[in-house]
């Protein structure tokens, strides 16, 4: 006998009725190619997807503004989102651990998927051949410009074989939103070649790790990979004590996170503080105001050099 989950099971009976309706429905000859529904789970690969699809998709985030990744849980309501979806974007490499049965259970013909945590390193990484095997393990891969050009062919390639006729337009339009990111990526290098110091210390969780390996820093973050990994009073010690040595003077703290551990380094140091948003969401505000991916890291990009002395 096969035995399935309760949340499985409960699965089942919810996309089940989607399932028949499809088989049901048949769209005429004559109707207008619909919209490719595109959902990601985090705003970067929402982005991504938007800029390439353009007016030919549909694209939405799983993630209600300012909510957590790394804790959020979907509802009913969004797992029929998923349901009825041509193509679902998640991270993967742990960050959803809902995500593997959720696509399992809903089972539906044709959904295709791209798990941006499985897509390689570029060859010309500058960490070399450590990159894939580090992403795999940090999920922030969305800081990582170089993989994120490498994600964004992938995109292309399968909004191509789900929209044929769009695939030239998918081409350009992933071009050019590559240009932004190799023009971010040049300012990130031509930025951190003038700085005093090389070390930042991170009063969030450990998301700037792929960012500060691309660009020779190095990160003491107060947290583990996860928010919820909080540090040993030795740990604290030793990170205000290796911040002494260095003569840190700036503490970051991460946006919508209590800056409550920055600010306590910062006192000791005799620091200011500085925030870096690791980028995986947007407050309402935020989305109201049309703020962008490249918006975000350029904004870090200014605070990194305040707090790294850079000229």
């Amino acid at each position: 006998m096969i035995k399935i989950s309760p949340f499985a099971a409960l699965l089942l009976i919810l996309v089940a009725p989607l399932g028949l309706l499809a088989g049901m429905t048949s769209p005429s000859a004559a109707a207008p190619r619909p919209k490719i529904k595109i959902m990601a789970t985090v705003f970067p690969l929402m982005e991504f997807a938007r800029e390439i699809a353009g007016d030919r998709g549909e694209v939405g985030i799983l993630l209600p503004p300012g909510a957590e990744i790394h804790s959020w849980q979907p509802r009913v309501s969004d797992i029929r989102k998923i349901a009825v979806l041509d193509l679902f974007l998640f991270i993967g490499s742990g960050l959803e651990p809902w995500a593997t049965e959720v696509l399992r259970s809903v089972g539906r013909p044709g959904l295709r998927t791209i798990e941006a945590a499985r897509v390689p390193a570029p060859p010309e990484d500058p960490a070399g051949p450590a990159a894939a095997s580090e992403a795999g393990e940090d999920p922030h891969i969305w800081l990582d410009f170089g993989r994120d050009l490498v994600l964004i062919d992938r995109m292309v390639r399968v909004l191509g074989e789900l929209d044929p006729d769009g695939a030239e337009e998918f081409a350009k339009r992933g071009e050019a939103y590559k240009d932004k990111l190799r023009r971010l990526d040049a300012e990130y290098r031509d930025a951190f070649r003038t700085c005093d110091e090389r070390t930042f210390v991170f009063g969030g969780h450990a998301a700037f790790g792929l960012l500060a390996r691309r660009y020779g820093l190095v990160q003491v973050p107060v947290y583990g990979l996860s928010p919820d990994a909080a540090p040993s009073p030795k740990a604290m010690t030793g990170i205000i004590e290796r911040a002494k040595i260095l003569r840190i003077r700036t503490v970051f703290f991460e946006e919508n996170v209590s800056d409550k551990m920055a600010r306590m380094i910062a006192r000791e140091l005799r620091a200011d503080v500085r925030v870096l948003n690791p980028g995986h969401n947007l407050t309402r505000a935020q989305f109201d105001a049309g703020v962008t991916f490249i918006d975000l890291m350029r904004q870090n990009l200014e605070n990194f050099k305040h707090g790294l002395g850079c000229r």
